[in-house]
């Protein structure tokens, strides 16, 4: 997509949502345009949902325009740079009745403010899924790294394994491990980023995790290894960092808080993590792989089962990202992490979904355009288009969605029960863009072959769900919409006896 055009679909998404000044703060994660909005009412939602390059739109926390993976890193550049653009060309607003710039005082941002928080849905606010999104944003940034990487990792195994260009193989193997075997400093950096931080006082000390220096201490009678606890140890000892250093700018003086605060935050977090927190963030890590490897190799199916069903839910109240921790302790420990395939398969659920809606209702010619424009993104393991713009709002269908990605699921947990484990040797990507990042120890002929049986297993349950038990004969009926032969012998507009119904799917 080119820079004109990125920047034509950002000026469409502007007025669209108010304008410049309706924009409190924009983010963008691997497939949506996140917007934190000052007056909700001002959005046109069918008229953003029509624009070409918006494939949904989600309300949680913030507003959410799915663009889908690429095109929301480049659209959200541009939306930037329009938003700041028309704040410096505008003049100040004027009081009411007078010729002279308003200044907003405090009581209006605060007004502004508590109208905000009302306005957020009180299932997405409560403490523990506000802190799952805090964990999430400190994530999702290294999530291109971590493809790209992965990526290389396995065009590196892939070279190795025919024996060609030996020489290429120590420099791609570089590329792929260097990023991980820091990971912890882009963890901690993050961390204290998020949590209100200085953010190189974080990456600061969980770098000590990953210094090589450490293997010389003893802790709890053993010695420390580097990159011992990994993501988990760093995520904590930033969280420790940025509680001490909130400490010190409380109580130390302002006129040595300068040398007083990174110190006493280095120090303090530091001893801590080197004889405490690396032990014991160590024996989680390594619990969640055992345990990962124990619950696939026992009960792979119906762990499977239950994995792949219950994803779709998670996608939907946008808390999948939770998992990024996990995903990133298991590529760590083993190379790949194992979930991530079956978790894929709840997409594949949702595809065969949408394509037997599509087949179901072939005189609604609004929902099989919608259907038709999120197919592709679904495929490519981009599920939020069709759940939001399809199977949730009819509602049987979001259900014989996951049916369908449990069958997907349980079908890959099996292979992983037989004793072929496999899994992605980075996160972020599903669908058919997983294919590149499949790694696992029985050869990659095999491990494809039981991905690829996985996703086809997930289309075709979910279709067959869908189809035979997605919709009650009544609803069938009224979504239906006559031919367009038919409207022309009808005397009188044919309307759907479910108007409202109908609003909430068309696009």
């Amino acid at each position: 997509m080119s820079t004109d055009k990125n920047r034509a679909t950002a000026a469409a998404i502007l007025p669209l949502v108010g304008g410049p000044d309706n924009i409190l703060s924009i983010a963008h994660c691997m497939t949506r345009l996140r917007i934190t909005l000052r007056d909700r009412s001002l959005v046109q939602d069918e008229a953003l949902k029509a624009l070409p390059a918006v494939m949904g739109v989600v309300e949680d926390d913030t507003y959410q325009i799915v663009l889908g993976p690429g095109t929301v890193a480049r659209v959200t550049p541009e939306f930037e740079a329009l938003v700041a653009e028309a704040r410096a060309a505008a003049p100040a607003p004027a009081a009411p009745g007078t010729g002279t710039p308003h200044t907003v005082t405090a009581d209006e941002l605060a007004a502004q403010g508590a109208a905000i928080k009302n306005a957020q849905k009180a299932k997405n606010s409560t403490p523990f899924k506000l802190f799952l999104r805090r964990i999430a944003n400190i994530f999702v940034p290294l999530i291109p790294a971590l493809i790209g990487c992965g990526i290389i990792a396995g065009l590196n195994g892939f070279l190795t394994n025919m024996g060609w260009v030996p020489a290429v193989v120590p420099a791609l193997a570089a590329m792929a491990s260097g990023f991980m075997s820091l990971i912890a400093v882009f963890v901690g950096y993050n961390t204290a980023k998020e949590f209100g931080g200085t953010a190189i006082l974080g990456g600061a000390v969980a770098a000590i995790i990953v210094f090589p220096g450490v293997a010389k201490i003893d802790a709890f009678g053993q010695q420390l290894s580097p990159g011992q606890g990994g993501v988990l140890g760093a995520l904590a000892a930033a969280l420790l960092a940025v509680q001490v250093e909130k400490w010190c700018r409380k109580w130390v003086p302002e006129a040595l808080d300068v040398l007083v605060t990174p110190t006493l935050t280095v120090l303090i977090s530091g001893l801590v993590t080197i004889f405490g927190l690396m032990f014991v963030a160590g024996e989680v890590s390594s619990a969640i792989g055992t345990f990962a490897t124990w619950l696939l190799a026992t009960g792979g199916a119906f762990a499977g089962l239950v994995l792949g069903g219950l994803f779709l839910p998670l996608v939907m109240l946008g808390l999948h990202q939770a998992l990024i921790p996990i995903h990133t302790t298991l590529i760590e420990q083993t190379g790949f992490t194992v979930l991530l395939p079956i978790l894929a398969m709840a997409g594949a659920g949702q595809v065969g979904a949408a394509i037997a809606v599509y087949y179901k209702l072939p005189h609604n010619r609004s929902i099989r355009a919608t259907i038709k424009s999120a197919l592709p993104a679904g495929f490519l393991g981009v599920g939020e288009p069709l759940i939001y713009g399809v199977s949730l709002p009819l509602g049987r269908p979001f259900i014989t969605a996951c049916i369908g990605g449990a069958a997907g699921g349980a079908f890959v947990g099996l292979f992983n029960q037989l004793g072929t484990a496999f899994g992605s040797t980075a996160i972020g990507p599903s669908g058919w863009a997983l294919f590149p990042l499949l790694d696992g120890k029985s050869g990659m002929g095999l491990t494809i072959a039981i991905y690829a049986g996985g996703l086809a297993v997930g289309y075709l349950v979910g279709f067959a769900a869908t189809y035979f038990f997605g919709f009650t004969q009544l609803l069938c009926t009224s979504l239906n919409e006559p031919s367009e032969e038919e409207q022309s012998t009808s005397e009188e507009p044919v309307t759907s006896t479910a108007p409202e119904e109908e609003a909430v799917l068309t696009r």
